[in-house]
């Protein structure tokens, strides 16, 4: 079987990779290349985020957090476990997703929040391992223009395009969420920090390999792609707040990528395409799930690739 996966995100990606290890033939192909998409972007701690439905996510959740574990001792795939708090209030239960983490005491209850250990993917790195993963397989990564999921010469074709979804799979329902992070260098940081508590400001701060990810804004069907300079300042500002020590970094960089927001991920085959979009905030957190279901769904061997239950 020969498949062509659309989309060089962290799902196009992870999936191909996914079923060239099933052995089946699958390659990329893609408008933009890995370090133009929303998930160059992202921050990249694996947390749930603006993805339903509840028990689908939780599954594809735990085999991602699973995984992601595993990767963490390859060398260069950009991944390591970190501890953190998300800040939330004491009348607060304990978060729908608590089972993907792995075990009942992954999750401790504290004075300020729920601390836990998760992933944290420096998609610096984890997106170029990902390509190489792939090219070691067979796999090859085009970059061009994609006008209809039918014109593709394959047996089959997997719909990993995140927004570009509205177009090519002509879904209105699918909406951007735009979001801001600053990059500063702040090596004594090392641990993440999460707090929704008002989600009109967001706040994370995840350290990287490298770098140290600040932020962060979710506004709902903004896609103006050029960095805002209040915003980077309103940012560096609420995190220097509750990080003291990253009141004086230096600012790396500055970027803004769209989350691609759906009611409900899409997962499912409709005829020989099967689409996988519509994971929001979630990509790296459902990456490996959702890439195992569609090597099910695409008739890999049972086992890991088994679609969750």
């Amino acid at each position: 079987m020969r498949v062509v996966v659309v989309g060089a995100g962290v799902i196009g990606l992870t999936v191909a990779v996914v079923l060239r290890e099933a052995g089946i033939d699958a390659d990329v192909v893609a408008r933009e290349p890995p370090e133009r998409t929303t998930s160059a972007v992202a921050a990249a701690l694996w947390y749930p985020y603006r993805a339903l439905p509840i028990e689908r996510v939780t599954a594809w959740s735990a085999q991602t957090f699973a995984r992601l574990g595993e990767l963490a001792a390859a060398p260069g795939a950009g991944v390591r476990l970190r501890a953190g708090v998300e800040l939330v209030d004491r009348a607060e239960p304990d978060p729908w997703w608590r089972d993907a983490l792995g075990g009942g005491d992954a999750l401790a209850r504290t004075s300020e929040g729920w601390r836990f250990t998760a992933p944290v993917v420096d998609m610096s790195l984890h997106l170029p391992w990902l390509v190489a993963r792939l090219r070691a397989l067979g796999g090859e990564l085009s970059v061009r223009e994609v006008d209809a999921l039918g014109a593709l010469d394959a047996d089959a074709v997997v719909n990993c395009a995140g927004l570009g979804a509205r177009d090519l799979a002509g879904d209105g329902t699918v909406t951007a969420v735009r979001g801001q992070v600053v990059r500063v260098a702040a090596p004594v940081v090392d641990e993440w920090l999460l707090d929704q508590r008002d989600p009109r400001e967001l706040i994370y701060v995840v350290p990287r390999e490298r770098d140290v990810v600040l932020g962060g804004t979710a506004l709902d069907g903004v896609e103006d792609l050029a960095p805002d300079p209040a915003t980077t300042a309103a940012i560096r500002a609420r995190c220097a707040a509750l990080v003291p020590a990253l009141r004086d970094a230096p600012v790396v960089d500055v970027a803004v990528g769209l989350r691609p927001v759906r009611p409900r991920v899409r997962l499912e085959a409709d005829g020989r395409v099967v689409h996988c979009y519509g994971h929001g905030g979630a990509g790296v957190t459902l990456a490996w799930g959702c890439a195992f279901e569609v090597a099910a769904l695409l008739g890999a061997a049972p086992g890991r690739y088994a679609a969750p239950r």
